[in-house]
């Protein structure tokens, strides 16, 4: 199964370990956005990949290239363009204080790029599914009707179409809310991927499901995700990440999925010291892609999906460098934490 990703790839710049910005006068610089994580973990898994995004020509872009083939991902409909290169800060928080990121992305490649810039026939040749997310359509206009364009191009081609709804209130700044975006293009998608304030602020689906309170009522997100489907016919499944954050390096982490019949919620893992929680979405969304494409049922691909999430947020960067070995032993209990000899 041939998956191909939609978006923005971006600079990674971050202050080091757990410092403030500029407490030391460096940053650490990698790449990393939401697509490009799920390409980089689906060709972890032994999937064929592809990422498609604009880029400026230039050596960053070089660089960015030569690390995704590095992992595998096919870069071959990548289209080279105006622009720049977009980039965003990240401080990690620690206990009570929370991470923060800052964008930098106005006038980026894909920003500026018009909904013709890419072909995506070509892109979606020989491919079986085609995944975005709802920080795409966020960037610009343009891009908002690029994603719309890109997700009834992969459904009039027979791909099975998932998003992650991904709601990022300080990218919705162009004019038009994320509802007036987001509720059209669902409407050509599959396989929905969410938390709670996604459905609210990109679907308005309202619901009192919540994660503060530290008690999780399964049954307000069984609930909540009836109405997206309700709402959406052509939707098969929607799958709701879990997060409990009990602070900004402990959090509790699970989800459910519901397909019209059967809902399902997994085990739950208790992660203490977070080394980075950056790309745990989009960790799990790979997973998920990965569990649908390759396990006979629904409960065995989000058990995947949250094991390998689980794994990434003992990993720095937002790419998930682990394979399906290692999530699958979770999945079978092997959570000590013990040397592998």
């Amino acid at each position: 199964m041939k998956v191909v990703t939609l978006g923005e790839i971006m600079l990674r710049l971050k202050s080091p370990g757990l410092e403030r910005f500029f407490q030391s006068p460096s940053l650490e610089a990698t790449f990393g956005g939401g697509e490009a994580n799920v390409a980089v973990s689906l060709s972890n898994y032994g999937m064929d990949a592809s990422f498609v995004t604009v880029l400026p020509d230039n050596d960053i872009t070089k660089a960015c290239l030569y690390q995704l083939k590095g992992f595998g991902v096919d870069t071959s409909n990548i289209v080279i363009g105006d622009g720049r290169f977009g980039i965003y800060y990240l401080e990690s928080g620690a206990n009570q204080r929370p991470s923060k990121v800052i964008y930098d992305r106005a006038y980026s490649a894909l920003a500026i790029a018009s909904s013709d810039a890419i072909d995506f026939k070509k892109a979606f040749d020989g491919a079986g599914w085609f995944h975005i997310t709802g920080i795409t359509p966020a960037i610009s206009e343009s891009c908002a009707e690029l994603s719309l364009k890109a997700v009834k191009a992969a459904k009039k081609m027979g791909l099975t179409v998932s998003c992650d709804l991904n709601y990022r209130k300080n990218l919705w700044k162009y004019g038009k809310e994320a509802k007036e975006v987001m509720c059209e293009l669902v409407k050509y998608v599959d396989v929905v991927i969410a938390n709670e304030e996604d459905c609210q602020k990109s679907l308005g689906i309202e619901n009192n499901a919540e994660v503060e309170s530290g008690v999780l009522d399964t049954k307000k997100y069984e609930e909540l995700a009836k109405a997206v489907m309700a709402k959406y016919p052509n939707v098969s499944k929607i799958a709701i990440t879990l997060r409990e954050s009990k602070s900004a390096t402990h959090n509790d982490w699970s989800a459910c999925i519901y397909d019209g019949k059967e809902f399902y919620v997994s085990k739950k893992y208790e992660i203490k010291n977070i080394v980075d929680r950056v790309g745990g979405g989009d960790s799990f969304g790979g997973g998920l892609i990965y569990g649908l494409n390759n396990y006979d049922n629904n409960a065995d691909a989000l058990e995947f999906a949250v094991a390998a999430s689980c794994l990434k947020h003992s990993i720095g960067g937002d790419f998930n460098r682990v394979s399906v070995k290692e999530v699958t032993a979770l999945m079978g209990g092997d959570g000590s934490g013990r040397v592998q000899r």
